[in-house]
């Protein structure tokens, strides 16, 4: 509740409707959860981890929160889902069964097993709903802890809606900064170092976040004794516990089982965090786990006797059932009467979901039975295709592996024959219209996409000068904040300093400490602030200092930001930008270039490589202009080299996707990209004196790639390829090949093998002696290229060695 609401007067007939409501949905959720583990038992669902046990004190937080607020959470978190109306019976099992309709399973349309638990922050056009007047939970993820950095961003945003004056105080995201961002986890996961990282940096940040540990003594099968120092997370974390002289966390404990000390305890937390934005946490005690971790064990193996009696006895909804008897809140006989129909409207609504689920897949699995007869009708394999047949007809719960799978068994038999062309169009029919289900939304699909966005070029006039690049990157982001109000950057030395390399000079003191802001060493929930905003609809630039300490980051890069429009089926976005620096510097933990891991964990991420600061600049104005996520890599060593100031800062735009040839040549096309394009821009010249005309493309971008196939375009001109790339053998390069041969189809242009020149496989060593021999240098592009050519002609380019 907040300030400006008065307290409301119920009567005890309210209040008593209020608990048997309660109690209800507790049951409800409870009846969901023994029902889930006898489907996945019989097998019609694959895997279930339900939210047993952990009922009562996520009725409690449900009545704190309110419209606007989020959650980040666990994935037991369903009686949550269900009291703030967000999760019905029926979509609970839709879950459990991977319904691939997002109107039957909202959370993500059958790409996550049940248990994880979304809303829907977009439009069916991928616009943003207003988030202040619904209830909002993120994606969940399964990676222990990895929804606490997201938690982290979720809270700041609040805090930046409240106290930059620059934005609105009501718009679609917030309300005056009054929204709580609410976390929940279990007590084991709270080992992890992600959980101490968020937990540090929230007070820190001091950002409205209530922090929620289900604490039942066990992660999995291992007892608590092995998890937390003196086994209790509240007890470690007292130095976190505010007081008059210090800024930091109000600490409350409270028993899962106290209904009443539960509701108490949460308005508590609540009125907090949202009045004074100071972060909580809540230890909740004493919670039970009926079923045990998940479907795949049973938790008899591990809890003993007494402990098992114990958990009977202090179940939550037990001992809520034991307090409104005492408290003369209910009778017996009503409870027994609620328990009994909600055992009936689960049961029901398991019936609907799997009706719902199955149905669409028999009208498929028909309708190829009624095509295979006709096929067989007139097959030389009449006999065996009408086995086959017979085989998908007497499926009574089939998937739609048995019925594809069936058809292209099918169609090995009947190459020749006249049923061949419907049957092959019917596979090519139905993999067109399943496969997305499947597959969709792995980047935005909306039209404020990456391919929306249209070149700018920079523009000059007479006074245009030649200054270091640096400052090109400067004045840009002064255009851009000064634009772009929700726009904010913030990471290790990016305030007080202006970057490491004074990128952002002078941007802090311009625009205050919350848009440029220092953070502290701590990638991972640097990215998780940027993707909390994100998600909020600020658009945050995260900075990690060097691309090497990408790795920090790179699980929650991948795990949460990457897949978040896939997992959701397009209904939530975090339009994060991702700011490094790297390539060619010196030295093994500065100068790294691990691109081949980084474009293969971050599928759902475009990968931008500009080779100078005026086409990272456009880059920057490129995205800020679309609704998707990227990591940009500056060139470390390009700060300092003189590039021309452009007269349309803020204005001009890189198109993503799209390689630029940056010298025209006839005899082999040479790719690359960033700080690497010099060195073969300069080898291209050596060999220019020898008769050897190399075209020069400049990738640009990793993630998407050559969209417009100009590479193919010039292998047609060429007949030879070189990719350099300083990544190790086998990684960017790797990538790069399969993208010009498998995606391009440009063998069918090649006259010699194409042919790849990276870096030694170990990072590079320190110094420049250490670059040298580490990486592709000049000499070791030019003598590539001239073997090539020597294979070629030998005759013309007699051999070096």
């Amino acid at each position: 509740m907040t300030s400006s609401e008065t307290t409301k007067i119920i009567t005890f007939e309210d209040f008593k409707t209020e608990v048997l409501n309660d109690y209800k949905i507790a049951i409800l959720s409870r009846e969901c959860s023994l029902l889930g583990r006898r489907e996945v038992l019989t097998g019609k669902a694959k895997f279930g981890i339900f939210g047993d046990g952990k009922e009562v004190p996520q009725l409690a937080l449900a009545k704190a929160f309110q419209n606007g607020d989020f959650r980040s959470g666990y994935y037991r978190d369903q009686t949550f889902m269900m009291a703030i109306g967000q999760l019905t019976i029926e979509q609970f099992f839709a879950g459990l069964y991977g319904h691939t309709d997002i109107n039957f399973d909202p959370m993500s349309a059958g790409r996550q097993m049940g248990g994880h638990f979304a809303t829907h922050s977009l439009d069916e056009n991928g616009n943003w709903k207003d988030l202040t007047k619904q209830k909002n939970s993120s994606s969940d993820i399964s990676p222990t802890a990895g929804q606490m950095p997201r938690l982290l961003g979720l809270a700041q945003a609040s805090k930046i809606y409240r106290n930059v004056g620059v934005l609105p105080k009501k718009n679609k995201f917030s309300t005056n900064g009054n929204e709580i961002a609410w976390g929940t986890i279990g007590n084991a996961s709270t080992s992890e170092g992600l959980f101490f990282e968020t937990i540090n940096a929230a007070g820190v940040l001091q950002v409205p976040m209530v922090m929620s540990v289900w604490d039942d003594e066990y992660g999995i099968s291992v007892h608590a004794k092995h998890q937390t120092t003196k086994e209790n997370i509240s007890e470690i974390l007292k130095g976190f516990q505010r007081d008059e002289n210090n800024k930091g966390y109000e600490i409350l404990t409270v028993l899962g089982w106290d209904y009443p000390a539960l509701v108490n305890t949460y308005k508590q937390a609540a009125q907090i965090a949202r009045e004074e934005h100071v972060p909580v946490l809540i230890h909740v005690k004493e919670l039970t786990q009926p079923q045990g971790h998940s479907t795949s064990g049973s938790h008899e193996r591990y809890k003993n006797a007494d402990r098992l009696a114990w958990e009977a006895t202090y179940d939550c909804i037990a001992q809520m059932r034991k307090w409104m008897l005492a408290n003369s809140i209910a009778t017996n006989e009503e409870l027994e009467e609620i328990e009994s129909a909600s055992k009936k409207e689960v049961l029901e609504g398991k019936k609907n979901a799997w009706n719902a689920f199955l149905d669409p897949i028999k009208k498929e699995q028909n309708e190829l039975v009624t095509l295979l007869e006709f096929i067989a009708a007139s097959s030389v394999n009449r006999v065996f295709i009408q086995k086959y047949a017979d085989d998908l007809k007497s499926s009574k719960e089939p998937i739609r592996k048995d019925i594809i799978t069936t058809a292209r068994k099918v169609l090995r038999m009947i190459i020749g024959e006249s049923g061949q062309g419907k049957l092959a169009a019917w596979i090519s029919n139905y993999i067109e219209t399943i496969q997305p289900k499947f597959s969709s939304h792995l980047f935005s699909e909306s039209n404020q996409n990456v391919f929306s966005v249209k070149e700018e070029l920079p523009t000059y006039d007479e006074s245009s000068e030649e200054v270091d690049a640096r400052l090109v990157l400067r004045d840009n982001f002064d255009a851009i904040f000064t634009k772009n109000p929700e726009v904010l950057l913030f990471g290790e030395d990016s305030g007080t300093i202006g970057d490491v390399n004074q990128g952002l000079e002078g941007m802090q003191e311009k625009f205050g400490e919350l848009r440029v802001a220092d953070a502290g060493i701590r990638e991972a929930t640097i990215l998780g602030q940027g993707i909390g905003m994100a998600m909020r609809g600020l658009r945050p630039i995260a900075e990690i200092q060097y691309l090497d300490y990408l790795l920090y980051a790179i699980q929650i890069m991948s795990d949460d930001l990457a897949t978040l429009q896939y997992r959701t089926k397009g209904k939530q976005k975090a339009p994060l930008i991702i700011r490094t620096r790297g390539h060619r510097l010196e030295g093994v933990w500065h100068s790294g270039s691990p691109m081949g891991m980084i474009i293969n964990a971050l599928r759902g991420i475009h990968v931008l490589v500009p080779r100078n600061m005026t086409k990272a600049a456009g880059f920057y104005n490129t995205l800020l202009e679309t609704d998707e996520p990227a990591l940009l890599i500056e060139c470390l060593n390009g700060y300092r080299l003189k590039e021309k100031m452009p007269t349309n800062l803020g204005a001009f735009k890189t198109p993503i996707g799209v390689v630029e040839t940056i010298r025209k040549g006839t005899d082999i096309t040479l790719v690359s990209y960033g700080s690497t394009l010099r060195l073969v821009e300069q080898a291209a010249k050596e060999l220019q004196e020898v008769g050897i005309s190399c075209e020069i493309i400049d990738i640009q971008s990793l993630l998407p790639f050559d969209i417009n196939h100009d590479i193919q375009k010039s292998l047609a001109t060429t007949n030879r390829l070189l990719i350099i790339d300083e990544d190790v053998p086998g990684g960017a390069s790797a990538y790069i090949l399969q993208q010009i041969i498998d995606v391009q189809n440009g063998y069918d242009y090649l006259d010699s093998k194409p042919q790849t020149l990276a870096a030694k496989p170990h990072r590079p060593a320190y110094g420049t002696d250490g670059d040298y021999f580490s990486k592709p240098s000049v000499e070791d592009i030019y003598e590539k290229v001239y073997a090539m050519m020597h294979e070629v002609n030998p005759k013309e380019y007699p051999s070096l060695y």
